[in-house]
This record gives C-alpha cells, sequence and structure tokens, in this order.
C-alpha cells in the first residue's frame, strides 16, 4: 500500500517544484519553464532561433515525461526510508531534496550537452536554480508521505 502513496506524493511534489519554477520564471524574466524545456528537447523541437517550442504536442510530452520523472523520485525516497535511510522529517525531506537537486543538475547538464538541438536558455542559473526547486520538492514529497502514513513522530523533527 505506500508504495502506491508515491503517485499522490510524486504528483504534490512535482506540482509545487513546477509552480516554484514558474514563479521564479516569471519573477526573474529567465527561462525556467521545465515543462516546455524539457518537452521540447525530448521532442527535438527547438525552434531555428534557439527558443523553446510552443506546440501543444510538446507541453503534453514535457508535462507527462516531468511528473513520471516525480513519482519515479518519489518511490525512490521511499525505497530510502524503508531502508533505514533516514526518517519522514522536514529535515530529511530537504536534505533528500538537496542531494536530489544536485543530481538533477548534472543529469541537465548532460542532457544538454548531449542533445543535438539544445534551446538557448541561461544554463548556469537554470541548473542552480533546479537545485532550489528539487529541495521544494523533497519538502512537498516527504510531508505528502509524512501525512499519508502518520508516522509516530513529528514531522519538524
Amino acid at each position: 500500500m505506500k508504495f502506491l502513496y508515491a503517485i499522490p506524493a510524486g504528483l504534490a511534489a512535482t506540482a509545487a517544484m513546477t509552480a516554484f519554477l514558474y514563479l521564479l520564471s516569471y519573477l526573474t524574466h529567465r527561462v525556467m519553464k521545465v515543462v516546455k524545456i524539457l518537452g521540447t528537447m525530448l521532442t527535438n523541437r527547438t525552434q531555428p532561433d534557439g527558443n523553446l517550442s510552443d506546440a501543444t504536442s510538446t507541453r503534453i510530452i514535457g508535462t507527462l515525461a516531468h511528473y513520471l520523472i516525480g513519482i519515479f523520485f518519489a518511490v525512490i525516497y521511499l525505497a530510502l526510508w524503508n531502508s533505514e535511510v533516514g526518517f519522514i522529517t522536514a529535515s530529511w525531506g530537504l536534505l533528500f531534496g538537496l542531494a536530489h537537486g544536485i543530481i538533477a543538475m548534472f543529469a541537465w547538464y548532460f542532457f544538454f550537452m548531449l542533445h543535438p538541438n539544445p534551446p538557448i536558455i541561461p544554463l548556469k542559473s537554470y541548473l542552480l536554480t533546479l537545485i532550489s526547486a528539487h529541495v521544494v520538492f523533497g519538502f512537498v514529497v516527504t510531508y505528502t508521505f509524512y501525512l499519508l502514513l502518520e508516522p509516530d513522530y513529528p514531522f519538524w523533527w
């Protein structure tokens, strides 16, 4: 049963992370719209001028891929806790999110380096922002699991 909790936890955390990135994109006027970036790269639809694709199918593919990856990582978090690595607490959620963000930063870096036609975005700021976004993910996924699993200790530990 706990395994199925990864679905709402992954969805909630991915939604929070995506909202965080879109808010930062709005506030800073930098391209950090992860769904459009991921969709553009997965469909290889980078525009001739280096911009992201605005096609509906690009956004759908980016959204599906992003949320499936979020659920996958929620399963990884659960597997770590079941292996007695950490606890379902705020501090462990933030720590897992930080580690997850560093891994994601390197994964995205290699994705951009290996892609035949990546979009032109400010890569350094995007990669560094991904770390913060994954800290948000780690916190929300942990809190969601905490609410669903109801462990016998406080979340703010």
